[in-house]
């Protein structure tokens, strides 16, 4: 078992890793919290490719944690949620400033990540559509998502195609 400042140092060097990757791709971190790390693209600057540049993040994010996770001697494997929509943003607060996102794409998003089997990469059926053209996907079913009742998703499984870059 890790100590916690072992935990940290491990997730310091995760998210770092992570963070290099939005620059490289033109994805904006929005927060971390606990262990949970959030992007978006297409916002607050509109991206013609934002689903499949998150889709590109999301399967970097995968073998980059493999490499973190070997290098740590850690089992953990990443779940992943992505759905595709309108969202809300803004900068909150009086100290330190935060930008946060909200919206029901958001909300999805984040239950697709709950409900997510470790390892792979869950997508919403609007996310689905956008990236059918670009990466390989696996039709999971629909599924009782809370608040939104049965909703088709998918598992992102891989590339068709060069990436697109940011």
């Amino acid at each position: 078992m890790m100590t916690p400042s072992a935990v940290v140092k491990y997730l310091n060097h995760l998210f770092s890793v992570f963070d290099h990757l939005a620059s490289e791709l033109g994805v904006e971190k929005v927060k971390m919290i606990g262990d949970a790390y959030m992007v978006i693209s297409g916002a607050p600057e509109p991206q013609a490719h934002h689903a499949e540049i998150i889709g590109e993040m999301a399967l970097r994010m995968m073998e980059r944690a493999a490499a973190v996770n070997e290098q740590y001697e850690m089992p953990l494997q990443l779940r992943i949620g992505i759905s595709s929509g309108p969202v809300v943003g803004g900068i909150v607060g009086t100290h330190r400033f935060l930008y946060d996102v909200w919206g029901d794409t958001v909300n999805v998003a984040s239950r697709l990540e709950a409900l997510g089997t470790p390892g792979r990469i869950h997508v919403s059926d609007s996310t689905a559509r956008h990236l059918a053209d670009w990466f390989d996907l696996e039709d999971r079913g629909p599924m009782a998502v809370k608040g939104k009742g049965q909703l088709n998703t998918y598992f992102l499984c891989g590339r068709k195609h060069q990436p697109t870059s940011g």
